[in-house]
């Protein structure tokens, strides 16, 4: 039993978050107390034991799950055997919005798996998940209408037993997250672009600026903006010498109308079997579609990653369709490799 993610988040929350608890409700065969930033290390290496045997995409940092508990309002717990090894966790994080998502995840050692747990510690989340959510709404001043909340989690697309899991506690899935990758070895297509537009290296003076586009493009595209704490928060594995920008010089101010964000996930590559620049971000503002920009900022990653030494050039595609393709991506010769499943639930 295990579902993953690569969360990002802001602040930290106690214990009493998680009261009240059904803890009465998980397997008895483990000892269960709360858990918080100080098990981080222990954390790591439970997900790390588990990540070896599931063979997801990537791999998961002490600095990754260190942010797990950045959200400002989450719960907890985390079950140890007599040895005091800690051998499953569960957690469930509210992150408001316009619409209240509360996401969980967590992960059962897999010598300890088959005996009930991954189910209860579901069943713990989910029911922790909706007493989160019911405090955020409690706590907001609106119209009295009823705030729109999800719970929602990721599951590796083969692990059937999470699925099944999921399905009878009534998630439903919602979207599917496919990686692809291209071999650098294969000739980089040219992509010219508009006149008085053009493709420039990511700079710091820019950044500002880009997280403001990347706010409009997804106001457009009906998703929630980013505050700079976010932004800022999301960094880890930031590449800057593989990000770049497209900028509108059409007049005596240059504007933003595009951008690639790369990260250097090097403790993915064993696991992979090569070495990879991936981009983690690719948007551009609408009144540029159609103007070729993201071919452009895709070819001069590509090139850069080239230059660095790098075998593939790897993403993550978003699609409402199990069967949904990054039509981009195919275009410039991606191809996908494993994937992961949003489930939701609606509470």
């Amino acid at each position: 039993m295990a579902y993953y993610g690569r969360p990002k988040a802001t602040a930290a929350a106690a214990w009493s978050m998680m009261r009240p608890g059904a803890r009465s409700a998980l397997p008895r065969s483990l000892s269960w107390r709360p858990l918080g930033p100080a098990d981080n290390a222990e954390l790591a290496a439970l997900v790390a034991r588990a990540e070896d045997v599931d063979d997801p995409p990537y791999r998961t940092t002490e600095q990754e799950t260190a942010e797990y508990f950045l959200d400002p309002t989450y719960s907890g717990v985390a079950g140890r055997d007599a040895d005091g090894v800690m051998r499953a966790f569960g957690l469930a994080r509210v992150r408001p919005a316009a619409e209240i998502f509360a996401s969980v995840l967590g992960v059962v050692d897999p010598l300890w798996r088959g005996r009930g747990i991954g189910g209860a510690i579901l069943h713990w989340q989910s029911e922790r998940a909706r007493h989160l959510i019911g405090a955020e709404r409690a706590g907001r001043q609106g119209d009295g209408s009823l705030i729109p909340a999800h719970i929602i989690t990721t599951v590796l697309e083969d692990d059937e037993r999470m699925q099944t899991h999921l399905t009878n506690l009534g998630y439903s899935p919602q979207r599917w997250y496919r990686e692809v990758r291209r071999s650098l070895s294969e000739p980089i297509p040219q992509a010219p672009v508009d006149r008085f537009l053009s493709i420039e290296p990511w700079s710091k003076d820019l950044d500002e600026a880009i997280l403001r586009a990347h706010n409009r493009a997804a106001d457009d595209a009906g998703a929630e903006p980013m505050s700079p704490e976010r932004w800022a928060a999301g960094r880890a594995f930031f590449a800057p010498e593989w990000s770049f920008v497209a900028l509108d010089r059409s007049s005596d101010r240059a504007r933003i109308a595009g951008y690639l964000l790369s990260s250097r996930y090097e403790q993915d590559w064993e696991a992979l079997g090569w070495k990879e620049g991936y981009t983690d971000m690719l948007g551009s503002l609408a009144e540029y579609a159609d103007r070729g920009l993201g071919a452009a900022l895709l070819a001069a990653a590509m090139r850069a990653y080239a230059a660095d030494g790098m075998e593939y050039a790897a993403a993550g595609v978003d699609s409402a369709s199990p069967t949904g393709a990054g039509s981009l991506y195919e275009r410039l010769g991606y191809q996908p490799t494993r994937g992961t499943i949003l489930y939701g639930l609606d509470v």
